[in-house]
């Protein structure tokens, strides 16, 4: 059996995966990469990290979930366990593993949008769990290449169970432009409004961040805006309006040309993650017997997006 020696694990080899992987490392070491696919390699990959005019290549210890299920690779020494698959494919990835991972191993979910949490809390076998966000610009080239393409900020917080051990938390807070938030929601929360306003919008467009500017979004990105506060503040999140108005049209003005994720999903014609954002709004708003048919809306319009394509 492989066992890693290193105390940080990463669900997920896509671009997050592997930027995080790559900024984790020390001098004579990984954090596992688990791939949710079928991995040959002898347990080490070479995978490269380009940001600017440089390529750094680094062995990544490597393992499939398959593997790991199998009891072909041990995780004994993983102290956090970092999720950094879609929001849709968080609850059924993490399911296989949670019976693998020692009993004080901690989880922390990283993606767009909210709901996975609510679901992993109830798996969790007494270990503490954490979310995060992360703003940072990654793309992957092939495989096992990835450039960093943003510096934007990655917020991380505890949520529920035993807190992070403090030596596992400062190895984590290596994440250039990371910081430790408390409480969390309410940063996800914001993340979520942007997330809300931007992805359906230019994904039903086929546009880039910049275009959205255009005072014809401006009442459909008010409203959806105002939804996101109403349920947040029945969820026991206070939000300001006119604050997250100006978040959102300043991450606009700062990723004119971005492709958001929702965007390249349906360019690609893949499954969104618009039931993580505007679908959490939509659905917590019915919980709480609230109107949120704006967001309603932006659910049914990408849906019926991704209904074109699953039928072609």
């Amino acid at each position: 059996m492989f066992t890693p020696k290193a105390d940080i694990a990463i669900l997920g080899a896509g671009a997050i995966g592997q930027s995080f992987a790559y900024q984790l490392r020390s001098n004579d070491s990984a954090p596992l990469l688990i791939n949710r696919g079928n991995t040959q390699q002898n347990h080490q990959q070479r995978l490269t990290f380009k940001q600017g005019q440089s390529s750094t290549p680094y062995l990544c210890p490597l393992a499939s979930v398959s593997q790991i299920t199998a009891q072909q690779v041990s995780l004994a020494h993983v102290k956090l366990l970092i999720v950094t698959v879609k929001a849709y494919q968080v609850v059924d990835a993490l399911r296989p593993l949670i019976a693998m991972l020692p009993p004080q191993c901690h989880i922390l979910l990283m993606h767009n949008g909210l709901g996975p949490h609510e679901v992993v809390e109830s798996q969790l076998q007494g270990r503490g769990l954490s979310l995060g966000t992360t703003s940072q610009g990654a793309l992957l080239h092939n495989q096992w290449q990835v450039e960093k393409t943003g510096d934007g900020k990655t917020q991380i917080g505890h949520y529920v169970g035993p807190l992070m051990p403090n030596v596992i938390k400062s190895q984590l807070l290596s994440i250039a432009n990371s910081q430790w938030c408390e409480p969390i929601l309410p940063f996800l929360w914001q993340k979520l409004a942007v997330n809300v306003a931007i992805n359906p919008l230019s994904a039903i467009n086929l546009c880039c961040n910049g275009e959205l500017i255009d005072e014809k979004y401006r009442i459909t990105i008010n409203k959806l805006t105002e939804e996101v506060v109403t349920v947040a503040a029945a969820d026991g999140i206070e939000l300001e309006l006119t604050q997250l108005l100006e978040r959102i049209y300043a991450v606009i003005d700062l990723t004119v040309n971005n492709r958001s994720s929702m965007l390249q999903d349906i360019s690609f014609e893949r499954i969104t993650e618009i039931d993580a954002i505007n679908g959490y709004v939509a659905a917590k708003a019915k919980h709480y017997g609230l109107n949120a048919s704006e967001n309603e809306r932006m659910v049914a319009r990408i849906r019926s997006l991704q209904n074109t394509y699953k039928r072609a």
